[in-house]
């Protein structure tokens, strides 16, 4: 079991296709895995039960001589703001504990269809509100580097999940870095498409002109493998994408056996190192920045000046949308129903079951985007918000007219303890300072390990941000760094993560 589980999403794939491993093997030595570690780290709400019966079929379907996908077999978790037809889908919310759903949200359907095996629903921040999993209403999930630090948010579920060796592959959903936050803390690999590249069909919505689902994984190919399967124009999804895209793990392949950071123009931002961010995670920054130059990479600063309004409009912008779109959550249409004794009018019960539905986060998301939206306070805030959104995607341009790519820490600080921020939403909300602006110009971003912070032995990513539609430029750049790192440690940073109590 311990061999099987440590491969990663690529070399499965070639032991599958060869025989030497089957699907039952491969999703068996996972569930036996959660079962043995998912107590301590609280990865999954939900675990199938259907798991082997598929990983079987595809056995068979393999066996008959049928040619399947490069992920036929593979084991995948996938985030619980992704609805599915044989789980519960509660987005981690009390108001939608037991929900099932009547259909599979796009980037699922088109993973079964891949030959992917669903082995469960991870853990997250309830609607996707929060940057530690706390905010969870069954529980937080626990780093498997340090059981009592965070694993990030809101996806702290599915990059746990692959951080220890729970499942080779996960699906996220990145609003505001919610894919790549977790993934610095976890020491994994995790995207954030192009806005419109991947399909949101069937992602529970948070913020609709925000929201982005990608891959959380413990290599950049393994990511590029993934985004292929779930990727392309889905009709379902009005902001879905025409693009015919191409093939991110070849992105990635050429990335890592190519020469592509000779010459490659890389920006630095500015204002998203230094002052604020943790010492260990700011030295591990320069180390690679250096690395690049002496690989030839052209290193220039850049500097993007409304981006220090970024976090301040996208508090403003999130949840005035969250606002709306979590008014269906009414106890007529959606969610739990709350009646208040003696009964009582429909407007009544609507109060009762969102009072008793809804986590504190939520609540105060919800008031403060009602507030936004509400009459005489449209322009001065949510307005004004959406103009600092347009100076941002601007510097972006501009940024993007000097240099390929543009590069930063992906968070300010390593995984801090549980309760750390959990009284202070400003410093919670601050933990995403680097992530946010690439969600607010719908750019794609990734986050790779790139070492240890000195300090504390944790973990510290790499955010590589390109311009929109460049998601195989982020992936050749992406395991060409990766490439670079691991020759130079001799290992991935992954296998150096510290055993779960000797598991």
């Amino acid at each position: 079991m311990a061999d099987i589980i440590r491969l990663t999403a690529a070399e499965l794939s070639e032991k599958l296709g060869s025989r030497e491993i089957s699907a039952v093997e491969a999703t068996q030595a996972h569930l036996d895995r959660i079962a043995d570690v998912d107590t301590d780290v609280h990865a999954f709400l939900h675990v199938s039960d259907s798991a082997l019966d598929t990983a079987r079929s595809i056995d068979e379907r393999r066996a008959s001589g049928e040619e399947l996908g490069p992920l036929a077999g593979i084991p995948l978790a996938v985030k619980d703001v992704l609805v599915t037809t044989d789980m519960p889908s509660t987005s981690g919310s009390r108001i939608l504990e037991g929900y099932m759903s009547p259909f599979d949200a796009t980037v699922v359907k088109r993973s079964r269809e891949a030959g992917l095996v669903l082995i469960g629903k991870t853990n997250m921040d309830e609607f996707a509100m929060g940057s530690s999993t706390e905010h969870s209403a069954y529980g937080p999930t626990r780093n498997p580097w340090d059981l009592g630090r965070i694993p990030g948010g809101s996806g702290g579920g599915s990059a746990a999940a692959v951080a220890a060796f729970e499942a080779p592959l996960a699906l996220g959903s990145d609003t505001g870095g919610s894919i790549r936050q977790p993934a610095h803390v976890t020491g994994t690999v995790g995207v954030k498409p192009t806005y419109g590249a991947v399909s949101r069909y069937g992602a529970i919505a948070l913020a609709s002109s925000l929201d982005q689902v990608g891959p959380v994984t413990r290599t950049v190919l393994d990511a590029g493998l993934l985004q292929d399967v779930i990727g392309g124009h889905d009709p379902f999804d009005s902001t879905s994408l025409t693009d015919i895209w191409p093939s991110m793990a070849d992105a990635a392949r050429e990335g890592a056996r190519g020469d592509v950071l000779k010459g490659l123009k890389v920006g630095v931002v500015r204002e998203l190192s230094g002052e604020g961010f943790q010492a260990g995670v700011q030295s591990r920054f320069d180390e690679t920045v250096a690395l690049l130059q002496k690989q030839g990479a052209e290193v220039l600063e850049v500097s993007a000046p409304h981006f220090e309004y970024a976090v301040s409009a996208y508090y403003l912008i999130l949840p005035a949308e969250a606002s709306s779109n979590l008014a269906k959550f009414d106890s007529v249409r959606f969610g739990m129903r709350v009646q208040p004794e003696g009964g009582g009018t429909v407007e009544q019960v609507m109060a009762a079951t969102r009072e008793a539905g809804f986590g504190p986060e939520v609540k105060r998301r919800i008031i403060l985007g009602t507030y936004a939206l509400s009459a005489g306070y449209y322009d001065a805030y949510y307005g004004s918000a959406q103009k600092v959104r347009t100076l941002i995607q601007r510097d972006f341009d501009a940024a993007f007219a000097q240099v390929d790519v543009l590069i930063s820490p992906s968070a300010p600080t390593t995984a801090f303890k549980f309760g750390e921020k959990l009284e202070d939403p400003m410093a919670m909300y601050l933990n995403d300072i680097a992530t946010i602006p690439a969600n607010l110009a719908g750019i794609p971003g990734i986050s790779v390990p790139i070492g240890l912070a000195p300090e504390d032995g944790l973990p510290v990513g790499l955010q590589i941000m390109a311009p929109v539609r460049e998601d195989a430029r982020l992936y050749r750049v992406g395991a060409a760094i990766e490439a670079l790192l691991e020759a130079q440690w001799g290992s991935t940073l992954i296998s150096r993560a510290p055993a779960l109590g000797g598991k």
